[in-house]
């Protein structure tokens, strides 16, 4: 039988769970995810995980953040002036937002405090430093 390998065209069902259980993503009831092995599409250890399976193959995989969603970084949180804000826009903690960078390139944001004055917003992936533990299942190789 095949093994799933760097360059294929694969699809899987997965569920996403952080170490105390806690389910953060999962394709299960919705279309299997469909990817490129070793393209770049997907984390890194989420792509190892999958590279030798077989299809109806199931497994664990943890990932830590060196192959998942990285550490956070400090100077991805940063303070902007309230008034900087269109004043139809009323942040509150938790809300995602992109914004655009100096340069013009896009960056989803996540509001970690506000003030009447200032916004605090964090750059960092909601999964940066984190474990992650995914529940694969190789549905096929196409």
């Amino acid at each position: 039988m095949a093994q799933a390998k760097s360059g294929d065209t694969v699809r899987v069902h997965y569920t996403g769970k952080f170490a105390d259980g806690e389910v953060f993503d999962s394709s299960v009831g919705k279309d299997a995810l469909q990817f490129v092995l070793g393209a770049g599409q997907l984390i890194a250890g989420f792509d190892r995980a999958v590279v030798g399976m077989q299809p109806g193959e199931a497994k664990t995989a943890t990932v830590g953040p060196e192959e998942g969603y990285g550490m956070p970084q400090d100077n991805l949180v940063f303070v902007v002036d309230r008034q900087t804000l269109p004043a139809h826009v009323d942040p509150e903690v938790g809300q995602r937002y992109q914004i655009r960078q100096g340069e013009g390139s896009p960056l989803a944001v996540t509001v970690m405090a506000v003030s009447p004055e200032r916004i605090t917003l964090d750059g960092n992936h909601p999964l940066a430093g984190k474990d992650l533990t995914f529940e694969i299942q190789l549905v096929e190789i196409l």
